[in-house]
């Protein structure tokens, strides 16, 4: 890694791609700072604070790097993207049209693509419209988590105020949209992951401070030596992979022989990535919504006891077993071994040992399976180890450290990876013309 770190600065072509994927990054972080018109900067400053303690609002301020709580233009960040492309990934499996898209290759995919930006405008205009009117209008409680006053951001509650907040934050949601499918074509990485690299990495500095000035010079070493420990763990797990080998038969066209190939099938251990831990956030926060529609007194007790607080154990334990279990299904959608099944059949390719068709299908989902266990407990281990013992040490600056562990170290990896193969094409190429 360190001597690609060294070499991709010595290939024009690399080292243009990375300088533009950073002055993206500018551009975006510039943006995650401008405020919409309109805002009252002091509530700002209570809002950032009171965010800080974690809740819906502290969860949703981690993708938006701390627009959301600024109310920036960018405020939303990529979270609409996220969302509608979670979505439409569900709505393959029950939308035939969909799913004939998704075996079209190419021109199936611009489909999906635009169908992904069309939903992404819409879900940034609701949720454009439900932030200014929950910061306008009042009702902060439940997303902050927090049983105290509202902050109220908006300056005038009226018809032209909310029609220009919306306004500017759905058009940010599509610049940002923009932003990262330019990196993703003209820069290196994935565009959005890169994003959320860097909103993530962005709040670190503050909140690794705040953890200081709470627990003290040595909670806080011993929370940085159990970070460094996952942080081994997270590598070892996200290169940690089952190769499926497959062998091609051999084919007679002409007077040529084709074939005889043998290849594998990568089945990483964490199939599902991070997606599993933003489904159960949202779910945990889904009670926490609802609490301001339902004036169940019963019912807000139970969200005020047990939902608005990270490090509660109730809501430790409830956020574990919810990964594990989302973990099996975003796997199970993302990874579909009939499908697999059936290509590896159609290019004359069959496992080792295992007839093609249905044994091969079982084979795969049996393998899948064994190996998503031990990926879904390494996320939810990940995930509320940090919450544990701030938990235990009564600290409440920051529940979402196993999260942003995550996110920022599989980015990084699959972006080292694209440079690798960068580089090593270009080695080929020198071959080449020698």
């Amino acid at each position: 890694m360190l001597s690609s770190l060294k070499n991709m600065f010595k290939v024009p072509d690399l080292r243009n791609k990375i300088l533009f994927t950073m002055l993206i990054i500018t551009i975006y972080r510039f943006g995650a700072h401008i405020p919409v018109p309109g805002i009252e900067f002091s509530a700002v400053q209570q809002l950032e604070a009171a965010a800080s303690k974690g809740g819906v609002l502290g969860f949703l301020n981690l993708f938006s790097g701390g627009a959301l709580t600024r109310f920036a233009i960018f405020g939303l960040g990529i979270m609409p993207y996220i969302t509608s492309s979670i979505i439409i990934q569900l709505l393959m499996v029950v939308i035939p049209k969909l799913e004939q898209w998704r075996d079209e290759g190419a021109t199936g995919q611009k489909k999906l693509t635009q169908a992904t930006r069309y939903m992404t405008v819409v879900l940034a205009l609701l949720q454009s419209t439900g932030l200014a009117y929950v910061f306008g209008k009042g009702g902060t409680n439940a997303l902050l988590g927090t049983s105290g006053t509202n902050i109220i951001l908006l300056k005038h509650f009226d018809v032209p105020t909310v029609l220009m907040v919306v306004i500017t934050m759905t058009a940010g949601t599509a610049v940002v949209m923009w932003l990262g499918e330019t990196i993703t074509q003209r820069g290196i990485g994935q565009g959005m992951s890169i994003l959320i690299f860097a909103n993530v990495v962005s709040t670190l500095p503050s909140t690794l401070s705040n953890i200081r000035a709470e627990g003290g010079n040595l909670k806080f070493g011993v929370i940085i030596v159990v970070v460094l420990a996952l942080l081994v763990a997270i590598v070892f797990m996200e290169l940690g992979q089952r190769r499926i080998p497959v062998q091609f038969a051999k084919r007679v066209v002409g007077r040529r022989m084709y074939g005889g190939q043998s290849t594998y099938i990568p089945l990483k251990v964490n199939q599902a990535g991070v997606i599993p831990i933003i489904f159960a956030s949202s779910v945990l926060y889904l009670p926490a919504l609802l609490s301001n529609v339902i004036p169940n007194s019963w019912f807000q007790n139970i969200v005020n006891k047990y939902f608005l607080t990270p490090t509660n154990l109730v809501y430790i334990t409830m956020y574990g077993l919810l990964i594990i279990g989302f973990t099996y299904f975003y796997t199970a959608i993302s990874f579909d071994p009939h499908q697999q099944a059936d290509i590896i059949r159609k290019q004359g390719g069959y496992i080792p040992g295992i007839r093609p068709g249905q044994p091969t299908e079982r084979y795969l989902a049996h393998i899948l399976n064994r190996i998503t266990w031990p990926g879904a407990l390494f996320l939810g281990a990940v995930a509320v180890t940090p919450s544990l013992l701030m938990a235990a040490w009564n600290i409440t600056s920051y529940p979402f450290y196993g999260t942003t562990l995550l996110i920022a170290v599989g980015v990084a990896l699959e972006t080292m990876k694209q440079i690798d193969g960068q580089l090593m094409m270009r080695n080929y190429e020198s071959y080449l013309k020698v």
